[in-house]
């Protein structure tokens, strides 16, 4: 089996290297099929599909984890896991490392916002003291089995406070020890430009959340012009399929019961599920003969 590459080797392509937000392994195997590099694992999408619930710090680290794991389990592509706040103080950040580490994650990124935290474009959120958000990166960085882990360090600092904060914020981040940085929620293209900018050389990534969110949506190439070495897309698949899902029932209810050309068919969601491989491990486990 053919190694999969590192975060630095994807960054490494001269490209912008495009997430998708997985939130379940069904999903996560479509990104996979689609010829994508790589997929981020975002809060949002996942506490959303999971528990039908908001990213308003309901979910805990096991229940993370646990549903992580599962989704990692459909797809051999490298992939960005969200940390949220570290669950807790430096000790809890240095077992989350540790934690995804071993479950295989390639690249994480760990935020500075005050328990509970929210989705970054949500409003009502507040940010920790930046010292102590840079003692848990340090220790982060020291659980690091792999060099090759990605630790993103993000900041909600711009909703909070102003984008010079953040700006103050990424910089002492950077010397904590973090490879990369997640300026969340720029709000106009000038700041977008100006964050990309200020930390040339320095992997980033921009967030794009359609349909509401607060930092306008660019193209990639647009984007990594600017000094975006990736885009991720944490809600494009989850909103879609909520609204797929509203639209079969209201076909249901109305007695029609068709695809109408909006779903796969049975065939089709046996290739998607692997069943080819698995009936023939069925029918080679049989009686002999």
């Amino acid at each position: 089996m053919q190694a999969k590459p590192t975060w630095k080797q994807l960054l490494a392509r001269g490209e912008p290297l495009l997430l998708p937000g997985a939130h379940d392994a069904l999903s996560a195997r479509l990104i996979e099929r689609a010829g994508f590099s790589a997929y981020v694992i975002g809060g949002y999408a996942l506490v959303g599909s999971r528990y039908a619930l908001p990213d308003l710090g309901l979910v805990g680290f096991g229940e993370m984890s646990a549903r992580m794991r599962d989704i990692m389990s459909a797809t051999t592509l490298p992939v960005l896991v969200d940390c949220d706040d570290g669950y807790g103080d430096a000790k809890n950040a240095a077992r989350t490392l540790r934690e995804y580490e071993a479950m295989g994650v390639s690249a994480v990124f760990m935020e500075d916002q005050k328990a509970p935290k929210r989705c970054g474009h949500m409003a009502g959120k507040d940010v920790i003291d930046a010292e102590t958000m840079a003692a848990k990166l340090r220790a982060a960085v020291a659980a690091r089995q792999n060099p090759e882990t990605f630790i993103i360090a993000r900041t909600d600092a711009r909703a909070v406070h102003s984008l010079d904060e953040a700006l103050r914020r990424a910089e002492l981040y950077l010397k904590a020890g973090a490879d990369g940085l997640f300026i969340e929620a720029p709000q106009t293209m000038a700041e977008l430009e100006r964050v990309g900018r200020t930390f040339q050389g320095v992997p980033q990534l921009a967030n794009m959340v359609e349909g509401g969110g607060m930092t306008p949506v660019v193209s990639p190439a647009e984007l990594y012009g600017l000094g975006f070495a990736m885009v991720a897309y944490p809600v494009s698949l989850i909103f879609r399929v909520a609204r797929t899902i509203e639209r079969a029932l209201a076909d249901l209810r109305a007695g029609a019961l068709t695809l109408n050309n909006e779903g796969v068919d049975f065939a089709g969601f046996k290739e998607i599920t692997d069943y080819p491989r698995w009936a023939a491990i069925e029918q080679g486990a049989g009686p002999a003969g």
